[in-house]
């Protein structure tokens, strides 16, 4: 076991005023920027975007291999990455009791003697989130209460996005106007299968306008697009269309979030940056449920987009059983023991 005092000190500047990296922190800095406000929508552009799939796996294989964070800065970067969770319930027996239960562990999501153990006390830790249903909202907001973590709310036909534009659009406002901060849409993928960006473009636009000043996260289903290709374009369309985040999955679908798929979105909101100036935040979401795929997940944007997107203001964990296994994580790292599932519950 290293020493303590250096031990605390390195999971504190990187838990606190540093982002993660393997040997030493950087400076906290997020640029000073405005919301995306979109562009036009530039089809040459879109039908103009490639992807070689065997070059993008390639390099998504060698994620989690090049870096290898092990010590005091793996429990540093798990700890960051509890900051970056959108803590979700998205079941079909949710009542406004689990909620409640889910916002006592939004306030504090790692148990205070593990702090205590790691010397991380006194970081303020909490997720960056609370995920629901439209309907739970407003148990999420009095769950949430005197605190500034935010409620984000799925909408717009969540997850099959297939109900009618008018429906959803409501849906999305009566999210709003219940208290919800943040705004995950599903688009409808038959516009992406049927290349039509002009119809994906204005639905996104539409959604955008309906968020308000609520942050619009587009879930794109990637699994369901049928190629790396779309993926490029579709995150393309959304971003000119004003999206905030551009997200993987629903987690309802056969294939989720996966490093392939998140180099590609990293890639097109790197040159949406360059284009238009905008920062677009990135969400993974469905099937990272292990700490090693977050640290996964943290290596693919810091070396895609730089520090500047390891902060919850621009990346995003979609996760209901993460945090458990990152809690297991940082017990083994402070005890030397792992323990049971069953003691870190609501993960």
């Amino acid at each position: 076991m290293p020493d303590t005092r250096d031990r605390n000190l390195a999971i504190r500047m990187v838990g606190r005023s540093g982002h993660p990296s393997t040997g030493a922190a950087e400076a906290d800095v997020v640029p000073i920027r405005a919301r995306n406000a979109g562009i036009p929508l530039d089809l040459d552009l879109i039908r103009g975007q490639a992807a070689n799939r065997s070059a993008i796996e390639r390099r998504a294989a060698t994620l989690g291999k090049r870096r290898s964070i092990k010590k005091e800065w793996q429990a540093a970067w798990l700890l960051r990455a509890v900051t970056m969770i959108d803590l979700t319930t998205l079941a079909g027996d949710d009542t406004p009791g689990r909620v409640a239960r889910l916002g006592a562990k939004a306030r504090q999501p790692v148990r205070p003697d593990l702090l205590r153990a790691l010397g991380a006390e006194d970081l303020g830790l909490r997720v960056a989130s609370i995920c629901v249903y439209p309907t739970m909202v407003p148990a999420a907001v009095e769950a949430l209460a005197r605190t500034d973590i935010p409620v984000c709310a799925v909408a717009a036909g969540f997850p099959a996005g297939l109900t009618p534009l008018a429906q959803r659009v409501d849906e999305i406002h009566e999210a709003v106007e219940a208290g919800a901060r943040e705004i995950d849409i599903v688009i409808t993928r038959r516009h992406v299968l049927t290349g039509d960006w002009e119809a994906l473009y204005d639905e996104v636009r539409v959604f955008h306008e309906a968020c308000g000043e609520a942050h619009l996260k587009t879930i794109m289903a990637t699994g369901e697009l049928g190629s790396l290709r779309n993926v490029a374009r579709a995150s393309w369309t959304c971003m000119m269309a004003g999206a905030d985040f551009i997200k993987t999955s629903t987690g309802k679908e056969k294939v989720n979030a996966t490093l392939p798929v998140g180099l590609v979105m990293a890639r097109a909101i790197r040159a949406y940056r360059q284009l238009s100036g905008f920062h677009v935040g990135l969400k993974p979401a469905g099937g990272v449920g292990k700490a090693k795929q977050a640290l996964e997940w943290l290596i693919l944007v810091k070396e895609e987009l730089g520090g500047a997107w390891l902060d919850r203001s621009l990346f995003r964990i979609g996760a209901s059983s993460l945090l458990a296994d990152i809690e297991r994580q940082l017990e083994h790292w402070a005890t030397g023991r792992y323990s049971a599932y069953h003691r870190h519950p609501l993960g």
